[in-house]
């Protein structure tokens, strides 16, 4: 008899069919499969669960092996499923065809809620499966994808139940649902976990350039630096950068909620009245402090769980204080900023993990801050030698700033010279010029001007290729490009980025072509942060 169930590995998982064989001898518990220890725990779990749920427990030799064999599972989702799977070898219940369970039982026989659930029920789906019983904390997640029949349980002796309700009528004690995902889904609301949407845009007094960079960021999927001295709304201004984000699409917002749910970062809202509530329609924006390990950043560990900068897929990483951060874990960003994933490699294979995320980090230009300020108390002098600077500085690498396309020196003083727009006004000129993206960027559209298969999502990453057709410029524009260029001294790589980033701006414009103020004030976001002395160089050009 077999149960299908699911492990979380990675960024998909492993589809696992719990097998039971009883047979006459001395009565145990022996699990096959490369079981790991959480999973071969699951004998003592699962028959004192029985016994507290007043089920009697076959007094035989019950053999549960785990296929496929020879790939290693680990964690406690399998309670429920190898329960289940000798209740139908002991013919307690009627075998129950193809379904699929998932769940860790309690020594009281209580189904505990677990993560990975939703890619579970994405993965039965495309096996084929169709009946799915999941811990009732989860049902709501279960049920976004809108397929097959979900059913809600809250201990084992109501997985029992619903068993046999399927063989006597055919269906699950549970509401069915139409298929199909619908058009319109309620978003999530601020997550729990997440440090963005924290106010408004007009809570920020001045910082009008930062601002400005903040919005062209948001539309076109920019990476940002800003630095500058402290207290001057540098993290502030960042941590409402989701007040002003597009929503994401439903294949985006699937996407985004299954890694999360991989990660164990989803709540259920519980009992049997099943509402696609949860789905993540707001890109989400994650904030590690400067002490997370590389594997917690990047991904790993010993089972391979997403990492922040997956968590962070169709989203915003944001690093604050980037410098403190580890020099191999900055670094080691490079590569998923320019490929959109990430390879984890171990000795029993590779893993992909995505990783299409911008990155926003916000640092101080030197050890101690003050470098920049006005200085006429010594309180505000800066104490850091000429080589501390250099050492602090030194810690992106030019690699990493290469591939930042916007960078913002954040300036005192302007409180309260400007009118502050609120967020809900750029979060239109921003959802505007994202659908002018999607439009561009529809895989029919790139086949006929480029020839490319692969679309890009926003013009952060349009490729070298198809720059000449998605970046059109003026008469005026393209001598302007290479006059700063020359001037400024920019890479190959700089040339282009200052191209996509004008890219946008003309698209929150309106324009179909990009004009030389797009191309200027493209440059004029780029020409600072390789030197962290540039926050005097900016002081002097804004007086």
């Amino acid at each position: 008899m077999r149960v299908f169930s699911f492990v979380p590995y990675a960024c998909d998982g492993i589809l696992v069919s719990v097998e039971a064989d009883i047979r006459r001898a001395i009565p145990g518990i022996d699990i096959t499969g490369l079981a790991a220890g959480a999973v071969r725990e699951a004998r003592e779990r699962v028959r004192a669960a029985f016994r507290n749920s007043n089920l009697k427990f076959p007094a035989d030799r019950v053999l549960i092996n785990l296929a496929p064999a020879g790939i290693k599972k680990d964690g406690a989702g399998l309670d429920l499923p190898i329960a289940l799977a000798i209740m139908a070898a002991a013919e307690m219940v009627p075998y129950p065809g193809d379904i699929m369970a998932l769940g860790e039982l309690e020594l009281s026989g209580a189904v505990r809620a677990g993560r990975g659930v939703l890619p579970a029920v994405s993965s039965g789906l495309s096996a084929g499966i169709r009946d799915f019983i999941v811990p009732a904390e989860n049902a709501s997640e279960a049920a976004l994808l809108e397929e097959g029949a979900i059913c809600g349980v809250n201990t084992l002796e109501e997985a029992m139940a619903a068993l046999l309700c399927k063989m006597e009528q055919g269906c699950f004690p549970c509401r069915h649902r139409a298929n199909g995902l619908p058009e319109e889904l309620p978003a999530a609301g601020p997550l729990p976990y997440s440090a963005g949407s924290e106010g408004d845009f007009s809570d920020v007094n001045g910082q009008a350039r930062y601002k400005r960079a903040m919005e062209i960021a948001m539309a076109g999927g920019h990476n940002l630096l800003v630095f500058g001295p402290p207290g001057i709304g540098k993290t502030m201004l960042a941590r409402r950068a989701g007040s002003i984000m597009a929503p994401l699409t439903r294949d985006e917002a699937v996407e985004v909620t299954k890694l999360h749910s991989l990660a164990g970062q989803l709540l259920g809202n519980g009992g049997s009245d099943i509402q696609p509530t949860m789905l993540i329609k707001q890109p989400p924006f994650r904030a590690p402090h400067h002490s997370a390990s590389m594997e917690g950043i990047l991904g790993g560990g010993k089972s391979i769980r997403p990492g922040e900068i997956s968590l962070a897929h169709y989203g915003v990483l944001f690093l604050d204080e980037a410098p403190e951060f580890k020099v191999n874990t900055l670094q080691a960003l490079r590569e998923p900023l320019e490929d959109k994933i990430i390879t984890i490699s171990r000795a029993e294979g590779s893993v992909r993990l995505p990783a299409a995320f911008q990155l926003i980090m916000a640092s101080n230009p030197c050890p101690c801050g003050r470098l920049g300020m006005n200085a006429k108390h010594r309180s505000a002098a800066c104490y850091c030698s000429a080589h501390e600077i250099e050492r602090y500085w030194k810690r992106f690498g030019g690699a990493l700033l290469d591939r930042i396309e916007l960078r913002v020196v954040a300036q005192s003083g302007g409180i309260g010279k400007e009118t502050n727009e609120t967020s809900a006004i750029i979060r239109k000129r921003v959802i505007k010029a994202v659908e002018i993206q999607r439009e561009r960027f529809k895989p029919d559209n790139i086949r006929q001007n480029t020839g490319c298969v692969r679309a890009p999502r926003r013009n952060a990453d349009i490729g070298a290729g198809m720059i000449r057709s998605f970046c059109p410029l003026t008469a005026k524009a393209g001598p302007a490009l290479k006059q700063a260029s020359e001037k400024l001294d920019f890479s190959g790589r700089a040339c282009y980025s200052v191209l996509r980033v004008a890219r946008t701006i003309a698209d929150l414009d309106g324009k179909d072509t990009i004009d030389i103020e797009h191309i200027l004030e493209a440059v004029q976001h780029r020409r600072y942060g390789e030197d962290p002395y540039d926050v005097f160089a900016a002081k002097e050009d804004a007086q």
